[in-house]
């Protein structure tokens, strides 16, 4: 096998092992799965994938012992760090798989526009 033939198969091999890994977190990312639970135990909040909710358990004491505004509001608040704990989850499955000139909260943090994807304008005058 001369070194050409040897470095193309090295690349192809590189590629497939980076295919592969990207297949996996992807996989991953699709099965991320986040509970918080409030400190006294009454309120529990599960999300899924995209902070879509799961499941929401209430025990019996919640509602006598918070008004519904309260109550409302520590759902909110169980289902706000649920959604952060998959956020940070899916981060850190394709953080590693992002070009280094194309860092991950640049494609998916807050604020993200459109920007990230699209090189700068062209300078006419150059």
């Amino acid at each position: 096998m001369n070194e050409f033939q040897a470095a193309v198969e090295e690349l192809a091999a590189d590629i497939d092992q980076r295919i592969a890994g990207t297949r996996a977190a992807y996989q991953a990312v699709g099965a991320i799965e986040a509970t918080a639970q409030s400190a006294d135990g009454m309120i529990s909040v599960t999300v899924g994938p995209q902070g879509r909710l799961h499941d929401i358990r209430l025990h019996p004491r919640a509602y006598r012992h918070l008004s519904p505004s309260e109550l409302a509001g520590a759902i909110m608040e169980q289902a706000a760090r649920a959604t952060a704990d998959v956020a940070e989850q899916r981060r850190r499955l394709i953080a590693p798989l992002m070009p280094a000139e194309l860092p991950y909260d640049e494609v998916f943090g807050q604020g993200v526009t459109l920007d990230a994807f699209l090189p700068p304008p062209v300078d006419g005058d150059a």
